[in-house]
């Protein structure tokens, strides 16, 4: 059995209605989208999941179970910040439940998606792009994006806070990067090989290693040539320049601005 089959039988877990005879059936349904609604990418399936078994152990140990509560108190425990971590581990230990021993139990994306395709031989329906709205969608937030950058360098070049600003160029290019490791891709370079890592992702396997051999591209560390200004937009900037993409599993988005002498 794999770490989440282990979770569901150790803590009894189940799915949240009736309408699904087990939480694996729940998972399936939610990730094919065959219960009609949106199919769900592994990351939103592993939170779910984890905020599931969070509960289950609260209500077995006496402890409120309240969203707010569930929310801060997961994203204290499966984040960086140490401090964060150890006050809730602290209070968590008053109740009985050992925090580490409660992590360890968690599933990670990289889990879920094995799970779900290799124990449950779950099979997501490929669905045929009838347009390439996609790629329209990047062009016209990475133009947005552009043009408001060359807005903000004529300003910040008038005012005397940055030389040169007024006679710059800007480059926008919008990257993939892999949860799992620190692979970063331009988006385009992912598109054409089929995969964002080469590791992590579907596409890690002879097929995946012959298009990389045919296409010459590579994982990309990141780094800039040219010495120019670079900028990674967070994503929620994305939403604002007008770009609509639908999830592209296990990976995520960032928005690169570049600025250099024309």
């Amino acid at each position: 059995m794999c770490k989440v089959d282990v979770a569901i039988e150790r803590h009894g877990l189940a799915a949240p209605t009736g309408r699904y005879d087990s939480v694996d059936d729940y998972l399936l349904a939610r990730w094919t989208g065959a219960d009609g609604g949106e199919s769900e990418g592994y990351k939103s399936l592993t939170t779910w999941f984890n905020k599931r078994l969070l509960a289950r152990v609260y209500e077995r140990n006496g402890r409120d179970v309240t969203d707010v509560r569930l929310d801060a108190e997961y994203e204290a425990l499966v984040g960086d910040d140490e401090l964060d971590y150890g006050d809730v581990a602290a209070d968590l230990a008053t109740d009985g439940i050992d925090a580490d021993e409660l992590t360890g139990a968690m599933a990670s994306w990289s889990t879920m998606r094995r799970h779900l395709n290799d124990c449950l031989d779950g099979e997501k329906p490929t669905v045929e792009a009838s347009s390439d709205w996609e790629r329209n969608s990047v062009d016209i937030a990475r133009e947005t994006v552009r043009q408001k950058a060359e807005s903000a360098l004529a300003s910040l070049g008038k005012k005397g806070r940055l030389a040169g600003a007024g006679d710059a160029g800007v480059d926008v290019q919008v990257k993939v990067s892999c949860a799992e490791c620190p692979t970063r891709v331009p988006l385009e370079d992912a598109l054409d090989r089929g995969f964002v890592c080469q590791e992590h992702h579907a596409g890690a396997d002879e097929m995946a290693e012959e298009a990389v051999r045919e296409t010459g591209v590579a994982p990309d560390g990141g780094a800039d040539s040219g010495g120019r200004l670079r900028a990674v937009l967070p994503i929620g900037a994305l939403s604002s320049a007008g770009l609509a993409l639908g999830e592209f599993s296990g990976a995520a988005l960032e928005l690169v601005a570049a600025a250099g002498m024309a």
